[in-house]
Order: structure tokens, then sequence, then C-alpha cells
């Protein structure tokens, strides 16, 4: 898949407890990107942070917290994400979405 050039990234900011019907809710949004056929999406475990409810969640030893802050960074071109982005939504009862033009310089698998 050739994504060079013009590109939008999307990221999605829950927490780690967010659990709709058993399953990690980034898991399941990592999910539906891959069958929606997206690009690829990288899935980011923060170590302290708050959101709209101004409660900050930390993995310091003193304040333990289960409710770690996630992002999850989604690269694919802007038709592809603009498709996608009403199920996403769809998904999260709470969290932050955004997105944001990029200019891809180099996507590729890695393998010669």
């Amino acid at each position: 898949m050739d994504i060079s050039g013009k590109a939008t990234m999307l990221r999605i900011y829950i927490g780690e407890d967010d659990h709709p019907d058993g399953t990690p809710l980034y898991n399941a949004i990592v999910l539906k990107l891959r069958e929606a056929g997206i690009a690829g999406a990288t899935v980011i475990r923060g170590i302290e942070g708050y959101g709209a409810s101004s409660r900050v969640h930390t993995a310091s030893i003193l304040r333990l917290s289960q409710d770690l802050p996630i992002t999850i960074e989604v690269i694919d071109k802007p038709d592809r994400v603009a498709a996608i982005l009403p199920a996403i939504e769809e998904m999260i009862s709470g969290g932050l979405i955004t997105t944001e033009e990029i200019e891809v310089v180099k996507y590729s698998t890695g393998s010669k």
C-alpha cells in the first residue's frame, strides 16, 4: 500500500480501563481499523496524564492508577481516515479524537 505524500494522522485518547463488552477499547479500535484496511495503527500507553475529568492518572508507585492514558495513532490517506472516523466516534463514549494533516516521507515493510 502506498501512502506517501499527503496523509491524515488520527489520534485517539482514551483510558486503559475502557472495556466495553469486556474487551479493552484500544484493542477493539485496532481490530476495527485493521478490518477497514487502514495502513497502520500504534497504541501508546502513557505514564501520566489527565483529561476532561481533571483526575490525574499516573504510574507512580506512590499513587498507583489502573486507568493510565492510552493514545492510538493512525496514519492513512485522508479519505480512508474520514471513512472510518464515524465508526471510531461511535465506539468511544469518553475521550478525545483529533486529526491533523501530515506529509508521509516513507512507508514500507522494511523487508528487502
